[in-house]
């Protein structure tokens, strides 16, 4: 009888750990099923992508078969930059910068409109009685980097008023661009809503800001791919999208829920109350009449096709570019 039980024993430890085995199996089958995605971004892990910074916690990417990645940049260019040198497969960029690469004959598609505002501005002490975009001739503008929205942006109010970099001194401040605006060793300072936020929120005190929407509501940033990597691996970059939209709605239903997690993902995220304000902006800006029509991501190709016209005429690209062939929406989730 004893040894019978025995044998049982045996026969169902034998069992378990075959069962084990198995299920150690399926999980590396499908740990192995993930398709590793690396965001080359504009920035370094701020508050602004809290969303792209939570996949430990909230699992949008893996839902989704996808291990995400990330390479922090200083501005679009950089983004680029590193997609281009095989760093990553997707860039986190702005239009200005896209344009460019394409001038330059790199065969590049945008995928996704990110960010369909544009929450770029120009900002200044009353002091300087900077009021409007002829007010910035001779005067000393900072740029988060040479290589950055901020930079381009600029130039768009410059054309506005006939100016070109030539009658301004570019400085480049960082992201922390504010405090060089407040210590005086600046005019002004090409910035975001962000950006103004939080220089508000440091004591910027009274100033005049100039919105580049007002001028040409072109979107802040999208998502860009090489062109193979748009032609070979499209099922990915739908699953890509699609976690992507899937981490934005989170971030949009659970706005006080991300202000907490960015305390413990972004490097700048110690004020919850502060991260909470940043996000919601964020939130804000990845809305537009083409996304509340079509879906979040969804693109407005003739306020892209005005942004190619104007970098032309400041000089930024020097060919035609139809957005209709490096704009495709066939990846995006939809509504």
């Amino acid at each position: 009888m004893k040894r019978h039980f025995m044998r049982k024993l045996l026969r169902i430890g034998v069992a378990l750990c075959w069962g084990a085995g198995l299920a150690g199996a399926g999980l590396a089958q499908t740990v192995a099923k993930l398709d590793k995605v690396v965001v080359a971004g504009w920035s370094k892990p701020i508050t602004e992508i809290t969303n792209l910074l939570v996949e430990e916690d909230k699992g949008f990417f893996k839902a989704r078969g996808i291990d995400l990645g990330y390479v922090p940049g200083a501005g679009g260019g950089d983004a680029l930059r590193n997609l281009l040198s095989g760093q990553a497969d997707v860039a986190f960029t702005d239009p200005g910068s896209f344009f460019a690469a394409l001038d330059k004959g790199e065969k590049l598609r945008a995928i996704y409109d990110i960010y369909p505002q544009n929450v770029f501005n120009v900002v200044s002490l009353k002091s300087q009685n900077i009021r409007q975009p002829s007010d910035l001739k001779g005067k000393r503008i900072g740029v988060y980097s040479l290589s950055s929205g901020t930079r381009q942006n600029l130039q768009v109010l410059l054309h506005q008023a006939g100016l070109s970099e030539s009658d301004v001194t570019l400085v480049v401040t960082g992201l922390l661009n504010f405090a060089p605006l407040m210590q005086g060793q600046v005019d002004a300072t090409a910035a975001t809503d962000t950006g103004l936020l939080v220089g508000r929120q440091r004591g910027l005190g009274d100033v005049n800001v100039m919105e580049v929407k007002n001028h040409l509501n072109l979107s802040s940033d999208v998502f860009v791919v090489r062109e193979d990597t748009y032609q070979q691996r499209k099922d990915v970059l739908k699953r890509f999208l699609q976690a992507y939209k899937d981490s934005m709605t989170w971030s949009m239903r659970a706005p006080e829920e991300a202000a907490q997690l960015a305390v413990k993902r972004a490097i700048d995220g110690q004020n919850p109350a502060m991260n909470l304000e940043i996000i919601k902006l964020r939130n804000a800006s990845s809305v537009s009449a083409a996304t509340q029509a079509r879906g979040l991501g969804a693109f407005d190709l003739a306020s892209l096709q005005k942004g190619v016209q104007a970098y032309k005429a400041f000089g930024l690209i020097q060919r035609d570019i139809s957005v209709n062939d490096v704009v495709s929406q066939d990846l995006l989730p939809g509504k």
